[in-house]
């Protein structure tokens, strides 16, 4: 499986470089959170640090300040791969936030993903997106991010609202 998605932010790569480095702590204002279960590292971005999200359970195994973090997949998980978030100038007043995942699915997560996870990891995403647009540049480009049907009945499924 390969997933990459990003989105062009009006704003000066530094500002965003502030949020990533942010994430998983308590001053984490990128997660879109209440919506989705919070991330959680038990030592930050520090490489070797573990944790996730919900069910999904990764580490830290590479971290550049301000410009990536890339988090490998728990074997448990079902995925042996990683995601990954990184923050590239566009220009003085534009940056591109893209993130990516690339991993293989095994056992029950060969069925999961394409019916369950890949869409509720979109939507996620996309929230995501949103949140770091709105505070790196102010305001929304665009319409802010809207679940499928699908990922609503999904999240309905889990008890899960927004």
């Amino acid at each position: 499986m390969r997933n990459i998605q990003h989105r062009l932010i009006d704003a000066p790569a530094e500002r965003l470089s502030t949020l990533l480095d942010r994430l998983g702590t308590d001053g984490d204002r990128l997660w879109p959170k209440p919506a989705w279960p919070p991330l959680i590292l038990d030592a930050g971005l520090t490489p070797g640090s573990r944790g996730g999200h919900g069910p999904i359970r990764y580490s830290v195994t590479d971290y550049e300040p301000g410009r990536r973090v890339r988090l490998a997949f728990d074997p448990a998980t079902g995925i042996d791969g990683y995601h990954e978030l990184l923050v590239t100038a566009e220009g003085p007043e534009r940056c591109r936030l893209t993130h990516t995942l690339t991993g293989t699915a095994q056992g029950r997560m060969r069925m999961l993903w394409p019916l369950v996870i890949r869409w509720m990891h979109e939507a996620l995403m996309h929230d995501l997106f949103d949140n770091a647009e709105r505070i790196a540049a102010g305001r929304l480009s665009r319409r802010p991010a809207r679940w499928s049907l699908w990922v609503r009945l999904l999240r309905r499924a889990r008890g899960a609202s927004r």
